[in-house]
């Protein structure tokens, strides 16, 4: 079984280049909650340089509808729509990524008294 899982990923990450991979993100619009390089925003989750097995782990559970958190529940029909390919070649890009040096996590800002508007 070990073998047959070595053999997938590297089969998988023949097939799919980290430029391609990069594109999936972006297409997906994986940046809007994950950041550009997966650095996480506000209350989205780090990404980047997070285990593959761990991040292959979450997508496949969020492909079976399975979450953690009621802001997980957005994610299953993005994870979804990976193939099981797609899927072991995102984990791989993912956590693999580096933000550049001065790429710093964005945290949300945050009022308790609120704006008034909304």
């Amino acid at each position: 079984m070990k073998l047959l899982t070595l053999f997938t990923l590297l089969l998988t990450t023949t097939l799919y280049s980290n430029s391609s991979m990069q594109q999936l993100y972006l297409k997906n619009a994986c940046n809007a909650c994950h950041g550009m390089y997966g650095e996480g925003i506000g209350a989205s989750p780090r990404l980047q340089g997070v285990r593959k097995e761990i991040l292959l782990r979450r997508l496949v559970d969020l492909q079976k509808g399975k979450t953690r958190s009621a802001f997980g529940s957005i994610m299953i029909s993005f994870a979804k729509a990976l193939d099981e390919n797609q899927t072991i070649a995102m984990a791989q890009y993912l956590s693999e990524l580096q933000p550049p040096e001065n790429v710093e996590r964005y945290e949300i800002e945050y009022e308790p008294s609120g704006d008034g508007g909304s």
